[in-house]
């Protein structure tokens, strides 16, 4: 398999496509407040689980098979609208990305729709050219970087204009650390309607905590995961965590989203975990750890069944990659 291609001149069209897509973790907003012009940016991890499995071929009219269904068709004939292209194409997800779970499954999902369609088109596949007619990387571009080259991901916020958050930041995440994800899987995360309502409602984040965060993603966060000091990374993204998980607490109910979730941060958190804190509007959380030992040992002492469920992750140094054959 091949790296997701941004080719910007013609390509030959493709008979068959699969393409893996990453899922990603969000770690939090820069600046809620949008003082200085921009509002929102974002720090974020691609993770090699879970991940998306999409095919495509063409096919006499729109197919669609596999999970979600209705999602799929829905970016298929947005993409095809934009590329200018009939819909002639049948289209499988063979495996999902859990979604509203705090993993971007939506941004991964789209993306892989419009590049399988692309590629089978001849088209060249950029995800920015797409952000708009896809609905994504309306408040984060981190989904859109972690499908083109994964790491870890800052976003300098939404401007005034259109356009998708410019990336201004992005690392190799450590290979030798491991994120253990905790899943509750029964219930969802704030999402759709209610996301948008809760942006509306939310009060205007203060500017000082908004200093505060990005002073710790430029001094601590970043310097840290170039330097593979884990105690100093899991310290700044839990303080972030902190802070944005109070502001949006009176819409997810606390801190986190999940009661049992927050039962095993809190767990961690009493034997000295590096780091921890929820995926965007979660439910899922995550802790930090810097061995595959560690990590393992952590799912150990904490796994007391459901409705937890527990993985251990790799940060993800690529995007999604696409085998498109004749």
């Amino acid at each position: 398999m091949a790296d997701i291609p941004e080719a910007k001149a013609e390509q030959a069209k493709a008979g068959h496509v699969r393409i893996e897509a990453p899922a990603r973790l969000h770690f939090g907003f820069l600046d809620l407040h949008g003082g200085l012009g921009r509002r929102f940016g974002s720090v974020g991890l691609a993770i090699d689980t879970p991940s998306l499995l999409l095919t495509a071929q063409p096919a006499p009219a729109l197919a669609v098979e596999g999970a979600e269904a209705e999602r799929v068709r829905r970016y298929a004939e947005a993409a095809a609208a934009h590329l200018g292209i009939g819909t002639g194409v049948s289209l499988c997800l063979e495996r999902p990305i859990p979604a509203h779970a705090g993993f971007g499954s939506g941004t991964q999902l789209a993306l892989s729709v419009a590049a399988a369609l692309a590629a089978l088109a001849g088209r060249p596949f950029s995800p920015e050219d797409f952000s708009n007619a896809l609905d994504r990387g309306n408040r984060s571009g981190v989904g859109l970087r972690a499908f083109t080259e994964g790491g870890l991901i800052v976003d300098g916020g939404r401007g005034a204009d259109a356009a998708p958050p410019p990336v201004v930041a992005r690392l190799p995440f450590p290979e030798a650390w491991r994120v253990v994800l905790i899943l509750d899987t029964s219930m969802e995360g704030v999402h759709g309607t209610r996301e948008v309502e809760a942006f509306r409602e939310l009060p205007r984040f203060p500017e000082a905590q908004a200093a505060e965060i990005c002073r710790i993603v430029l001094m601590q966060v970043l310097p840290a995961c170039a330097t593979g000091d884990l105690t100093a990374f899991g310290a700044g993204i839990t303080r972030m965590q902190d802070l944005v998980g109070d502001h949006f607490a009176p819409h997810q109910g606390g801190r986190y989203a999940s009661p049992a979730v927050a039962g095993a941060l809190a767990a961690a958190a009493e034997r000295g975990i590096a780091g921890y804190g929820q995926s965007s509007w979660g439910p899922t959380g995550f802790l930090l750890a810097a061995s595959e030992d560690e990590a393992r040992a952590l799912v150990a002492d904490l796994d007391r069944g459901p409705p937890l469920r527990f993985l251990i992750a790799r940060g993800r140094n690529t995007g999604a990659v696409l085998d498109a054959a004749p």
